[in-house]
């Protein structure tokens, strides 16, 4: 990589007293805590921030890399970087994550270097976690302060990594995969922002392209400007189901709320993204809390911020549960 550039360690205070407000409700009930690291390993925030900074100076797209690592780390056995771990069963292998995730050499690079700052203290749990906030706020979205403390797992679940949010299901069949990790319907939305950075490969919503419906070749609630944009993109034989388009038109690598005013306008990529809005179900659920969100970037950020500490905290491992891998590809 490229030489990296030092950083200031700016909290804007407004973010941080979200998460003292959450502490004080109750609602991170685990034994994590923003200060983990404050004597064991202080300088891990400014570690972190400059392997990333490297990272992104070489792919632009790696910020939203790393938040999608993060979000299929937490939804299967909880966040425990089970994700990073190589094998035959390793979630890596499964369908959501092959040819699809990427960000692991990051990682590693980043964990390489809090190593040698803090050896065997910081998990690759937590890595995961510091370097998806910063990829957000890097990105021009909100800081807050993360929760630290968890511990990695042990083992792989690539059963449970198939099981993973998927842009070809339903908006009830999402929210019920939400609520089986304790995440509520708010939590859906709002972290379905996080598609206002990154890309999707044409597989992904190719189906909404041709020979859609009896009634319609072409998904009716996709713009159809948009639609025939993506069919040059995506041919229907001899493309690349690999080619990439932009999960956020015109808007794609800044953490803001444009996503939300595209499924406005019927200019959502995925067909879980417009589901939101436009379907039936995306009506009775989640259709207002788009509009609102389309709206109200200030809105967005409150409540993007409180769902990823919410999902940061599903099942950590902590104490004496799980280990701090030395290399976050294999167990010690």
């Amino acid at each position: 990589m490229k030489g990296c550039k030092s950083v200031s360690n700016v909290v804007p205070s407004l973010i941080t007293a979200l998460v003292v407000l959450w502490l004080s409700m109750g609602v991170c009930r685990s034994q994590l805590s923003t200060n983990f690291y404050a004597n064991s390993c202080p300088g891990v925030f400014r570690v972190v921030r400059r392997q990333l900074l490297c990272a992104f100076e070489n792919d632009t797209r790696m910020a939203a890399s790393l938040l999608r690592l993060h979000f299929h780390d937490c939804f299967v056995n909880g966040c425990d970087g089970s994700v990073l771990l190589d094998g035959s069963n390793s979630e890596k292998l499964a369908g959501p994550n092959r040819n699809s995730a990427r960000g692991f050499d990051v990682i590693d690079t980043i964990k390489t270097a809090v190593e040698n700052a803090c050896n065997a203290t910081v998990s690759c749990a937590d890595v995961l976690t510091i370097a998806a906030r910063d990829s957000v706020y890097l990105s021009g979205g909100p800081y807050w302060s993360v929760l630290l403390g968890r511990r990695d797992g042990l083992v792989a679940n690539q059963t449970g990594a198939n099981n993973l949010p998927s842009p070809f299901d339903s908006i009830d069949t999402i929210i019920g995969k939400f609520a089986a990790v304790g995440l509520n319907t708010t939590d859906v939305v709002s972290l379905s922002g996080g598609h206002t950075i990154g890309r999707a490969r044409c597989v992904t919503f190719s189906g909404r392209l041709y020979d859609f419906s009896e009634d319609s070749s072409v998904d009716p609630t996709l713009d159809p400007s948009m639609a025939a944009e993506l069919q040059v993109l995506c041919p229907q034989s001899g493309g690349d189901g690999n080619a990439t388009a932009p999960l956020d038109r015109n808007s794609t690598y800044a953490f803001d709320n444009h996503y939300f005013k595209n499924l406005v306008e019927q200019k959502g990529l995925l067909s879980s993204d417009q589901g939101l809005f436009s379907s039936d179900e995306g009506e009775a659920a989640t259709k207002a809390l788009v509009q609102a969100y389309s709206n109200s970037s200030s809105l967005f950020f409150r409540d993007f911020v409180n769902s990823m500490i919410k999902m940061g905290n599903i099942s950590p491992l902590t104490a004496s549960a799980g280990e701090i891998r030395r290399n976050c590809r294999v167990v010690n």
